[in-house]
C-alpha cells in the first residue's frame, strides 16, 4: 500500500497505467470523428440550405482532454485510493476482531458493521487471516467461541449474517474462549464494544491484551443504550421509567406507549437530571386507554432493552369478595354482597369466599363488607397482604357503628385496617326525628381518582359514619358530601391501599349502590390497585412472541423453550433470560406473561477499568473511506456525457426533429386542402394563424368537439359527455376517435371536426363577428352543429318565442345563417343510421329535435344545424372510471342507453351522410337472393 498521509493507494501498481496517457492522446488526436449524416428534407424546405462539404480532420482538443480525464479517473479508481487510511496492523500474526453482539449493541449496529467491514478490508489488503469472536451466547445456548483462522472474505460473509441478540453479553465465558486460543506470533486485536460495563470486562480485556495490541472502539456517552424499566403506578396512572449509563450532565429522551395494534397511544418526555441515571415520565391516561397499552418503548432506540412489554400485571385486577353466605344469600336484596357482586362482576375477575381462602390466591383487591367480623389472625394476614401491594376496600355500616372508635395506624388500638380514625356512632341525615335532610355529593376534587365523573342528581346519602378531624384528613378524602364531610377516604399502607366508603354497600343508608356512579367509582378504585401475575399454577408457559435484538416481536424459533413461572410468589424456580428464554410473551390465549430483559439487568455503567496500554477510540473518529466507487462513478458519468457529445457532433441529436417533420406533414396537408373523412378544407386566412401542435392534434385522428362557454361546470360536462360517447363509439362501431377537444369561437378552427356540440347557456357572451364568419364558413362547407338548450322541455317554435333557452339561442345565433328547420321526419336517416329509434332522449325527455329542412343540400343530405333541449352531454358524461356523472330522468338506465344510441346515430350520420336513405332497391335485392 502506497501511503501519502491522508491519502493512500491500496493497489499502487495500477498507477503505472498513467504513463500510457500520452499515447492515448496521440491515438485520439489522429482519429477523426465519424462524418456527419444529413437527412434529405422535404422539397419545399430545400430553399437556402447549404450542405457543408468538409468534415473535421481531428478530434477537438477539449474532447481529447475529456477522454483523457475519463481514462485517468478509471486508472485512479482501480488503484483503490483511500481517504484517512487506517494505520497498518500491528503484530506479525492474524487480526482478531471481537464484537459485542448483545442487546446494547443494537442501537448503532450499522456503525459497528461499517467499522468491522473497514477492518476486514484492511486485513485483506495486508493478507492477514482473521479470527472472529462474539461475546453474547449463541442462539443454541452455546458459550462464545472463536472462529479460528479465516480469510478476510469468509469473515466478511460471516459478518454480514451477524445480528445483535436480545440478551446480555457474557464476557466471562468469552474470556475463557480467549484463554483457550493459541496463535502464532502477536495478533492485532480490535474490540468493537457496546460501551457498557459487564461482569468480567477487565479480565476479558486483559486476556485480549495478552494476544497482542488491543484497540477498543466504543460509543460516546450520549450514544450508549438506554434501558426501559417496568413501569410503576401512581393512583390510576402509569409511571414509565428508564435508565442511562452515564449520569454526567442532563439529557432527554422520550417514551412511547404503544397499543396492541401498533398504534402510538401517547408520548411522554424522559428528563435525566445531572447526576441522575434514572428518569420517570407520568402517563396520564384514562383507564380504558391505559389498559390498551401493550408495550413502552424509548423513542428512537431499536434495542430489546429499550422496550418493556406489559401484561395482565398492569391490567388484570382479580377482586376477592369476602362472603359468609347464610341468611344474606337467602335475602339477596338486603345483602351487601349482592350489590357489590352486581357492581364488580362486569369489569373484574370476581372471587368469593372466606378471608383465609381468598388470601391463598392472587388478588389485587379485597372487598370487605361491613357485616364481616375479622379475627386478630385475619387482621394480621390482611395487613401483611396490604403492605405487599394489595388494596383493601371497606364499607361502613351498623357493625362499624357498634365498634369502639378507632382507625388507622395512629389509633392506639381497635381496627387498624381503616384509612382514618372514626367517631363513635353514626350520623343520620333525614328522618322523622331529625331536622336534617338527606345530603347530596359535592363535586369531586381535581386530585381525586373520581375527578372527571359526573354527579347524578338523584343520589342521596341518608346515613354515614364520620371521621375524626385531623391535619391530613383532606389529603385522604376522595369524595365528600355537600356539607364537606368525607364519604370516601383512602390511605397508603406500605405498597398497598386502604379505602373506606363511609356508608353501606347496600341501600340501607343511601341509594348510591343502585346508581351508575357507584359502578364508576368502584372501577376507579380497581384501577388504583396493582395488577397480579398470571396464575399459571406453576405450569410452564410456551412462547407466543419473542423479541429479536432490535426489539421487534416475531414468531419464536424452535430453540426457545417454555417459561417456568414459579418465581417468588409461587415458591418455585423462574427461568432466566437467555437464548432458551429470550424476552417476549409466553403463555396461551387466556394468559400472556411478559418476560422483559430489564428484570435481569441490574444497572447500566459505562465501560471503565481497562488495563493500561489499551487504546480507545470512538466509532466516528476518522473513518476510512474508499474513493474507488466515487471515481468509477464519475468516470461513467463523463463517459455518458462523451457519448452524447459524439452523437451531437455526428448530427444524430437534432432537437425537435420528429416534431418538425410532423409539423411539415401537417402544413402539407393543410396546403393541399385535405382533412379527415367528411371534412371541408380550411379557410386560408384561418390556416395561417393555426397552432401547429393543435392542428396535428385535430387532424391526425377523428375527434368530436364542443364549444367552450366560459362556464367551467358546463364545459366539464360537455367534455365528459363527448368522452363517454367516444368510448361507446369505440366499443360498438368501427369509429376510432380520439379524446374530444374544446374550441373557442373566433380563435380555434372548426374545420377539422365532423360534429360540434354547442351547449346554450345564459352567461355565454354573444360571438364576435370573426366567430360568426367562422361558424358560417364551417356550416357552408359541410360541418354539423348540435345546439343543446339543456332544458327539460322546449317551446314548439325555436325562433318564435318560448322558453328562456330559446331566447338565449336567438341571442347567440344572431348573424349566423340558420336555414329553415323542421322536426326530424319519421323516415329520416337519423332514425336508422345505426340503431332504429323513435325519439331522441338525453338527460331529459320530451323535447323536439329540429334539423335543417331538406332542400338543395350539397353535403350528401347531412343537415348542418340540429337544435334540441334534452341535455345529451349530461346523459353521456362519465368520470375517469367510466361511471355516469348525472342521473337521467325519468327513465333511468334504459333512457341513458337510448341517449347513447342517439349519439351513435348522430355521429354516423355526420360521418357517412344519408347512404342508408336509399332503401328502394332492397326488395329487389331480396327477391334476387330468393328470399
Amino acid at each position: 500500500m502506497l501511503n501519502f498521509g491522508l491519502l493512500a493507494f491500496a493497489q499502487p501498481w495500477l498507477l503505472l497505467a498513467l504513463a500510457g496517457l500520452p499515447l492515448l492522446w496521440l491515438l485520439l488526436r489522429l482519429t477523426p470523428p465519424a462524418p456527419r449524416r444529413l437527412t434529405f428534407p422535404a422539397v419545399r424546405l430545400l430553399a437556402g440550405l447549404k450542405v457543408p462539404e468538409e468534415t473535421p480532420a481531428r478530434t477537438p482538443w477539449w474532447l481529447l482532454l475529456l477522454r483523457l480525464f475519463i481514462v485517468a479517473l478509471i486508472i485512479l479508481g482501480l488503484a483503490q485510493p483511500l481517504l484517512n487510511p487506517a494505520a497498518q496492523l500491528s503484530g506479525s500474526g492474524p487480526m482478531m476482531l471481537v464484537i459485542d453482539d448483545g442487546w446494547a449493541s443494537a442501537r448503532f449496529w450499522p456503525a459497528r458493521q461499517i467499522a468491522a467491514a473497514n477492518l476486514l478490508a484492511q486485513a485483506e489488503r495486508e493478507d492477514r487471516p482473521v479470527i472472529l469472536l462474539t461475546t453474547a451466547p449463541g442462539t443454541q445456548d452455546t458459550p462464545p467461541e472463536t472462529s479460528g483462522l479465516l480469510p478476510a472474505a469468509e469473515a466478511r460473509r460471516l459478518l454480514q449474517g451477524l445480528k445483535p441478540k436480545p440478551w446480555p453479553v457474557d464476557r466471562e465465558a468469552a474470556q475463557a474462549a480467549v484463554e483457550d486460543l493459541r496463535i502464532d506470533g502477536t495478533a492485532h486485536v480490535v474490540w468493537l464494544s457496546d460501551g457498557l460495563d459487564a461482569p468480567g470486562s477487565a479480565g476479558f480485556a486483559a486476556a485480549l491484551q495478552r494476544l497482542g495490541r488491543l484497540h477498543v472502539l466504543r460509543e460516546e456517552s450520549a450514544g450508549l443504550a438506554h434501558l426501559a424499566l417496568a413501569p410503576d403506578t401512581e393512583g390510576v396512572d402509569l409511571v414509565a421509567r428508564a435508565l442511562r449509563a452515564d449520569g454526567q450532565g442532563a439529557s432527554q429522551a422520550a417514551v412511547l406507549a404503544i397499543g396492541g395494534d401498533g398504534r402510538i397511544i401517547t408520548r411522554a418526555p424522559l428528563l435525566f437530571e445531572p447526576g441522575e441515571t434514572e428518569a420517570r415520565a407520568l402517563l396520564d391516561l384514562p383507564t380504558e386507554m391505559r389498559n390498551r397499552i401493550a408495550l413502552l418503548s424509548i423513542e428512537g432506540e431499536t434495542t430489546a432493552g429499550a422496550t418493556v412489554l406489559l401484561d395482565e400485571r398492569w391490567r388484570r385486577r382479580p377482586v376477592g369478595l369476602v362472603s359468609i353466605g347464610g341468611e344474606q344469600e337467602a335475602q339477596p336484596l338486603l345483602s351487601e354482597t349482592y350489590y357489590l357482586q352486581s357492581a364488580l362482576e362486569p369489569f373484574t375477575e370476581l372471587r368469593k369466599g372466606s378471608v383465609e381462602d381468598l388470601l391463598q390466591r392472587q388478588l389485587a383487591v379485597l372487598a370487605l363488607p361491613d357485616s364481616i367480623t375479622l379475627s386478630p389472625d385475619e387482621r394480621g394476614r390482611i395487613a401483611d397482604w396490604v403492605s405487599r401491594g394489595g388494596l383493601l376496600l371497606r364499607f361502613a355500616g351498623p357493625h362499624s357503628v357498634a365498634q369502639p372508635p378507632a382507625g388507622g395506624a395512629a389509633a392506639g388500638g381497635g381496627d387498624d385496617l381503616l384509612p382514618v380514625r372514626l367517631r363513635g356512632g353514626d350520623r343520620i341525615l333525614g328522618g322523622a326525628l331529625t331536622w336534617d335532610t338527606p345530603a347530596r355529593l359535592a363535586p369531586f376534587a381535581a386530585d381525586s381518582p373520581f375527578a372527571d365523573l359526573a354527579l347524578p342528581d338523584d343520589v342521596v346519602i341518608r346515613r354515614q359514619v364520620l371521621a375524626e378531624p385531623s391535619l391530613d384528613l383532606g389529603e385522604k378524602t376522595w369524595a365528600r358530601l355537600s356539607d364537606g364531610t368525607p364519604l370516601v377516604t383512602a390511605d397508603r399502607r406500605g405498597e398497598g391501599w386502604l379505602v373506606l366508603f363511609h356508608t353501606t354497600a347496600n341501600t340501607d343508608w343511601s341509594n348510591l349502590p343502585i346508581s351508575g356512579l357507584f359502578v364508576e367509582m368502584l372501577r376507579r378504585v380497581m384501577a388504583i390497585s396493582q395488577g397480579v401475575e398470571g396464575g399459571s399454577g406453576g405450569a410452564a408457559l410456551p412462547p407466543i412472541e419473542v423479541m429479536d435484538g432490535f426489539g421487534s416481536l416475531g414468531a419464536p424459533p424452535a430453540t426457545v423453550l417454555a417459561l417456568e413461572t414459579g418465581g417468588e410468589a409461587g415458591g418455585g424456580r423462574e427461568s432466566p433470560l437467555g437464548p432458551r428464554h429470550p424476552p417476549g410473551y409466553y403463555g396461551n390465549d387466556s394468559l400472556r406473561q411478559a418476560h422483559n430483559l430489564s428484570r435481569f439487568v441490574g444497572e447500566l455503567t459505562p465501560l471503565r477499568g481497562l488495563p493500561a496500554g489499551v487504546t480507545t477510540a470512538l466509532y466516528q473518529d476518522s473513518p476510512e473511506q474508499d474513493l474507488k466507487p466515487w471515481l468509477l462513478a464519475a468516470a461513467l458519468f463523463l463517459a455518458l456525457l462523451d457519448l452524447l457529445i459524439s452523437l451531437a457532433l455526428r448530427g444524430l441529436l437534432r432537437p425537435g426533429g420528429g416534431v418538425a417533420a410532423a409539423s411539415a406533414t401537417g402544413a402539407l396537408l393543410l396546403g393541399l386542402g385535405l382533412g379527415a373523412a367528411g371534412l371541408a378544407p380550411a379557410a386560408p386566412a384561418l390556416a395561417q394563424a393555426r397552432d401547429d401542435g393543435r392542428t396535428l392534434e385535430a387532424t391526425l385522428m377523428t375527434r368530436l368537439a364542443y364549444v367552450e362557454t366560459g362556464d367551467p361546470a358546463v364545459d366539464e360536462i360537455s367534455r365528459a359527455g363527448l368522452m363517454g360517447l367516444t368510448r361507446v363509439l369505440e366499443r360498438r362501431t368501427s369509429v376510432e376517435a380520439g379524446p374530444p377537444l374544446g374550441i373557442v369561437l373566433g380563435r380555434d378552427d372548426m374545420a377539422f371536426f365532423p360534429l360540434v356540440y354547442w351547449p346554450v347557456t345564459a352567461s355565454q357572451p354573444a360571438p364576435s363577428q370573426a366567430a360568426i364568419d367562422q361558424v358560417n364558413f364551417f356550416l357552408d362547407h359541410g360541418g354539423t352543429i348540435l345546439f343543446d338548450l339543456r332544458e327539460s322541455s322546449a317551446g314548439a317554435q325555436i325562433f318564435g318565442g318560448g322558453s328562456q333557452g330559446t331566447q338565449h339561442l336567438r341571442r347567440l345565433t344572431q348573424g349566423i345563417a340558420i336555414p329553415p328547420l323542421e322536426p326530424v321526419p319519421v323516415d329520416h336517416v337519423l332514425r336508422k343510421a345505426f340503431y332504429l329509434m323513435e325519439d331522441f332522449p338525453g338527460r331529459f325527455v320530451g323535447g323536439t329535435l329540429w334539423l335543417e329542412a331538406p332542400g338543395e343540400n350539397v353535403n350528401d343530405g347531412v343537415a348542418s344545424i340540429l337544435i334540441g333541449s334534452n341535455d345529451w352531454a349530461g346523459a353521456w358524461a362519465v368520470n375517469e372510471l367510466g361511471r355516469p356523472l348525472n342521473a337521467v330522468v325519468p327513465g333511468g338506465p334504459r333512457q341513458r342507453e337510448m341517449a347513447y344510441r342517439f349519439g351513435i346515430n348522430l355521429v354516423m350520420y355526420a360521418l357517412t351522410g344519408n347512404y342508408k336513405a336509399d332503401q328502394v332497391h332492397i326488395p329487389f335485392i331480396l327477391e334476387r337472393l330468393g328470399q
